[in-house]
């Protein structure tokens, strides 16, 4: 965090990337170093041992039997999948896409699990071939699955996912609770679970989702409260009692000034008593947890260069040569009703003296394509590079990489 204004805090980087000479590092590698080892700008870089100490750090706060999953959405990258797969208990995706990229990793198929609520029958079909476990979002869903089973001649392994009759509160995106496109109201589960019995499909157990990028460990706790008694509720009308439940994820990480990160200590311990009266009535199921932004969000940058700066009634606007069209979340355009400042710093002037307040803007011909708004900077010039923290998650794969018809940029793992 050297080199930004202290009394601006509401401009400082979220950051655990070292500062060399001035310089950023990812890997050990300065930014410069790394811009002429990717040959070009911008790209996203991330940090593998950042990424195995946030996991490490999850596993020595959670309960010793709760099983972790890394949700695939948040960062698709097949190296990024590839080295989380040696980390994780299993791989939970949303597309026949990311199927392929998790079992090209080697996993175990029924370690992997596919959710979504309008998966093709081409996606069935290749989810019951390759035997992962489907996450039925419909009743619908469920007959052309048993349907296409029936045609291969296997035997589909599915759960239900479960839109619950409570909502994850603080949560900055709600899945579930009210009206919902994702799983099966809570009411209706039994009588699905009576159908499924039927069908003769393989039952492996419940996912129960509320919501997402949660910084208040109290509402996760009580969410998961709420989650573990549903699953035991629900397990009265199948078919045996579940091997797996995937009480989702919903941890959050701190983007903006005021977010404070979670204190996994807490809610580490508070799990673990939550588990130890589930498992009182459900002795043999397994407990899962599927994470995906809060276990590479904080380890990936994205960096991109200034390639003019230009003063426009008294605004100096640095201009960059990446933009939303890379970055989507951290133009405000992803998710946010009020547009924040993501972290953002001149990676290659840390330790700089100088400072301005600066607009960084993209190289798109739209007044959206803006990564930040008026902000306390080292005095930057054209070559320098502007680095966005907090981007390992939902960065490019949540972005419209075809506007305009810019080249994607490069993404990679150090």
């Amino acid at each position: 965090m050297a080199g930004l204004d202290k009394k601006k805090p509401e401009h400082m980087p979220i950051t655990s990337f070292p500062v060399r000479d001035g310089e950023l590092t990812v890997g050990g590698i300065k930014i410069s170093q790394l811009a002429n080892r990717v040959g070009s700008t911008p790209f996203y870089a991330y940090d593998r041992g950042l990424i195995t100490e946030r996991f490490q750090t999850l596993r020595d706060h959670m309960p010793a039997d709760l099983k972790l999953h890394y949700a695939m959405k948040a960062n698709p990258m097949p190296a990024v999948v590839q080295h989380m797969s040696r980390l994780v208990d299993g791989l939970d995706l949303a597309s026949a896409g990311e199927m392929m990229t998790a079992l090209d990793t080697g996993m175990a198929p029924d370690l992997i699990s596919f959710a979504g609520p309008g998966k093709t029958e081409q996606e069935l079909s290749q989810a019951i071939a390759a035997g992962v476990v489907i996450n039925m979002e419909s009743p619908l869903e469920m007959e052309n699955i048993a349907r296409i089973a029936k045609q291969q001649g296997v035997l589909a392994k599915v759960a239900i996912r479960v839109n619950p009759d409570f909502e994850l509160k603080a949560s900055g995106m709600k899945m579930g609770g009210g009206p919902k496109q994702f799983g099966v109201d809570a009411e209706a589960v039994p009588e699905m679970l009576s159908r499924l019995a039927e069908l003769g499909l393989d039952f492996i157990g419940f996912h129960i989702y509320s919501g997402s990028q949660n910084l208040s460990v109290e509402s996760l706790l009580d969410t998961q409260e709420k989650t573990l008694e549903l699953a035991v509720r629900l397990t009265e009308a199948a078919p045996h009692a579940p091997r797996k439940v995937n009480i989702g994820g919903g941890l959050g990480i701190p983007y903006f000034p005021g977010d404070k990160p979670l204190d996994l200590k807490v809610l580490g311990a508070g799990l673990k008593n939550l588990m130890a009266d589930f498992h009182k009535q459900l002795p043999d199921t397994e407990v899962v947890m599927e994470l995906g932004r809060f276990m590479v969000g904080e380890a990936g940058l994205y960096v991109t260069k200034i390639i003019d700066k230009k003063v426009s009634r008294g605004e100096i606007y640095l201009i960059a040569d990446g933009g939303m069209h890379h970055h989507l979340a951290a133009s405000g355009n992803f998710g946010q009703m009020i547009r924040k400042n993501y972290p953002v710093a001149i990676g290659n002037r840390m330790d700089s003296s100088e400072k301005e307040q600066a607009n960084v803007v993209g190289c798109l011909c739209t007044p959206l394509d803006r990564l930040g708004d008026k902000m306390l900077l080292p005095a930057a010039e054209v070559g320098d590079f502007v680095v966005l923290f907090q981007s390992g998650a939902y960065g490019l794969s949540a972005s419209p990489t075809a506007f305009l018809g810019h080249a994607e940029p490069a993404e990679v793992l150090v």
